[in-house]
């Protein structure tokens, strides 16, 4: 059973940091590229990163610079860095397992309950 369980949310003040994890499970997780999507209320879910198995990584330009995506097979475990937050990264994260790199499609329609990030003052 695929699951995806993400956790490392919070409140932040603009300017602060996270680390988001996701711990995965039921597939190949080694073989697999991985990304991380957000979705605010009222908006369509968003692609925020995705690192392939063979260790490349691309960005959305809105979080270029500041967040940085990475992973620990050993684990089945990706991470998400992200620095200088700002107010309109205020979201729910997700993570999930992808086909392509250049415009990265979820492999599955399901996802997991995601990790809320509150940037405010």
């Amino acid at each position: 059973q695929v699951q995806f369980v993400e956790s490392g949310g919070g409140l932040v003040q603009p300017g602060g940091s996270l680390r988001l994890s996701c711990a995965a499970s039921g597939f190949t997780f080694s073989s697999s590229a991985m990304a991380w999507y957000r979705q605010t209320p009222g908006k369509q879910r968003e692609y925020v990163a995705v690192k392939t198995s063979s260790g490349s990584t691309n960005y959305a330009d809105f979080v270029k610079g500041r967040f940085t995506i990475s992973r620990d097979n050993a684990k089945n475990t990706v991470y998400l860095q992200m620095n200088s937050l700002k107010p309109e990264d205020t979201a729910i994260y997700y993570c999930t397992t992808v086909a392509g790199f250049i415009v990265p499609t979820p492999k599955f329609t399901f996802w997991g309950q995601g990790t809320q990030v509150t940037v405010s003052s």
